[in-house]
């Protein structure tokens, strides 16, 4: 038996640091009337986010635009995989509407990938970034940001409508994309996130932990983000969505997400936020003046 097909055995259950309760309480129950009501996208839900109940029931959530059919099918995420249908322009007023009726302090908006569209839904992002701050002036805002696949012409007009974080998560190190990204690199995202702070943005990424990556190799993609310009970065654990998807090889534990905490800020890192159940938009409004 190989060391991998060992470890997915031994950690088949997960340990006691992972168990989260149920999305339960009246704040809960009017998110998911809004959203459902204005026929958004969450990656909370298209994502099985285990912080759903969390976040739902303090108010806040972060929504998914351009659809929720992904052009991608990274080995590890929960989104639909296909042809996405055609966008709706009216998506950035609906999404601004219901910000402002939650009263959303910080928001946070991804997306899935658009890679048939030239301009990879770059317009789409703007005007919900726009809308958004018409609506809610005092509401900040975080775009996680697609792979434009280099297309910078896209990413200037994505962060150019005055989101105060731009987050671009690298998911993995370099030695596991083609297992965990078949269709990123690893150095193009890392150019992506330096095209962004140049263009004066605070940036931000994120990596799973748990899929068979050393910690040397964590180390060194915490050393190419600080000379690429990261100034925030959150490490949670992996966890497998369903069994079609990349198995889990380590449950980490919570030491060593503290250990990763201390290395990140020590190599430079403005601002490190890890646990078990971390992700990239988990507590976003405490980095947004870093």
């Amino acid at each position: 038996m190989s060391v991998l097909e060992t470890n997915v055995k031994k950690y088949k259950r997960k340990p006691d640091w992972l168990r989260v309760k149920l999305p339960v309480g009246k704040e809960y129950a009017r998110v998911r009337e809004l959203v459902d009501r204005h026929r958004l996208h969450t990656i909370c839900e298209s994502g099985n986010c285990p912080n759903m109940g969390e976040c739902w029931g303090a108010g806040t959530a972060t929504f998914m635009i351009l659809g929720n059919v992904c052009t991608r099918s990274c080995t590890f995420c929960a989104v639909a995989t296909g042809r996405p249908p055609e966008y709706d322009e009216e998506e950035p007023m609906r999404v601004a509407e219901v910000i402002r009726k939650m009263g959303v302090k910080h928001a946070v908006i991804t997306s899935v990938n658009r890679d048939e569209l030239k301009d990879r839904g770059a317009e789409i992002w703007y005007q919900t970034v726009v809308k958004i701050k018409e609506f809610s002036p005092q509401t900040t805002i975080e775009t996680l940001i697609p792979d434009v696949k280099g297309t910078w012409e896209a990413l200037y007009r994505m962060i150019s409508a005055g989101q105060e974080v731009v987050s671009h998560n690298l998911e993995t190190v370099e030695s596991l994309y083609r297992r965990v990204r078949p269709q990123a690199k690893y150095y193009r995202s890392l150019e992506q996130i330096q095209k962004t702070k140049e263009y004066g943005k605070r940036t931000k990424s994120g990596i799973m932990v748990g899929v068979g990556e050393s910690d040397e190799e964590v180390f060194k993609t915490m050393d190419d983000l600080v000379e690429h310009g990261c100034d925030v970065l959150t490490i949670g654990q992996y966890l497998q969505p369903t069994k079609m998807h990349l198995e889990v090889v380590e449950f980490v534990h919570p030491e060593k997400f503290a250990f990763y905490k201390e290395e990140g800020l020590r190599r430079g890192i403005k601002y490190v936020e890890a646990s078990p159940l971390v992700r990239s938009s988990y507590h976003a409004e405490r980095h947004v003046h870093v």
